[in-house]
């Protein structure tokens, strides 16, 4: 178990049930969350909640006390938990009730825990192009919906039809592209909106060329990524006309360490867990790296990978 994994939390499980006689979904109390994250680090969710499905997860939503904070985490691979674990709520969405993907036409459909990659493999198999880029990011779909996640010149708000999603009060909603309000790995929709479903749209395409395309994005990241370790993909986001990875290399932190968190020798934007890393010491490389890059070249690193939780 992962160090700072030994703390715990009240458990507010028998109340949560009390109060919702017909939830479906399973409620664990202090669950690890480290095994839920690339970089296998972190202390345990209070509650880690899997919905059966959408209304399952509209009902809990709805009567969930308002003062409990919820995080939702996908397959974890742009994540790190911090060693104290999270307070409150973590709603994991299963590949079981949110990972059905499908094809009709030129529109794929997918639930928000389906894996980025089956996304795009869904959509050749259909011969519908513009998805390609998905193969290539080591997400699910809710995450790239809440972060416009993209690679290879594109990104999600170049096909995305419209997304569907339930409120922190448990009601359904659905988002057009133009209310997603897309930005460079962000949205403006509301924060505490769960995703749970998304509609793309591409052009329909040559199947060689589509297989063409999607070979080309695997060489990229195998060439170019350490995607053998433990780590969390982009550490940081690209400063506007700049690349991190180049202002990272330049002040000096190509292999930097803190305790067992390493900068990666291959991809200076991607922090690896050489093994006995914690969640402190992942956090504390990351924040090094901001500071020497901010005095080597004045430019300030902003973070990619989310930060949950509380310090051990």
């Amino acid at each position: 178990m992962p160090r700072g994994g030994d703390m715990t939390f009240p458990d507010i499980t028998p109340d949560l049930k009390a109060a919702m006689p017909e939830l479906r979904g399973r409620l664990l109390a202090n669950q690890s969350l480290a095994e839920l994250t690339w970089f296998r680090v972190g202390g345990p969710a209070q509650i880690l909640f899997t919905p059966s499905d959408e209304d399952d997860l509209a009902y809990f939503l709805k009567h969930l006390p308002d003062e409990l904070p919820v995080y939702v985490v996908g397959v974890g691979s742009n994540l790190i938990v911090r060693d104290g674990g999270m307070p409150g709520v973590v709603i994991r969405l299963s590949p079981r009730a949110f990972g059905e993907t499908s094809a009709d036409g030129d529109i794929v459909s997918a639930g928000t825990a389906a894996l980025d990659k089956r996304v795009a493999e869904t959509a050749a198999a259909a011969n519908i192009g513009g998805l390609e880029f998905f193969f290539g990011i080591p997400g699910t779909i809710g995450g790239a919906l809440r972060m416009n996640a993209g690679a290879n010149g594109s990104e999600t708000r170049d096909v995305l039809i419209e997304a569907s999603g339930v409120g922190r009060d448990g009601s359904k909603r659905r988002f057009t592209n133009a209310q997603m309000k897309f930005v460079y790995r962000n949205n403006g929709v509301d924060p505490s909106i769960i995703f749970t479903a998304a509609r793309f749209r591409g052009p329909i395409t040559a199947p060689e060329v589509i297989r063409e395309r999607m070979a080309e994005v695997q060489s990229h990241r195998e060439t170019a990524q350490p995607i053998r370790e433990k780590t969390g993909g982009s550490t940081f986001k690209n400063p506007p006309d700049n690349s991190a990875w180049k202002l990272i290399d330049a002040a000096g932190c190509r292999g930097l360490r803190v305790g067992g968190a390493q900068v990666s020798e291959m991809h200076c934007n991607f922090l690896i867990n050489t093994g006995s890393a914690t969640g402190h010491d992942i956090e504390m490389l990351g924040e090094t790296v901001r500071a020497r890059v901010k005095e080597n070249s004045g430019i300030e690193l902003h973070w990619e990978i989310k930060r949950i939780g509380i310090p051990a």
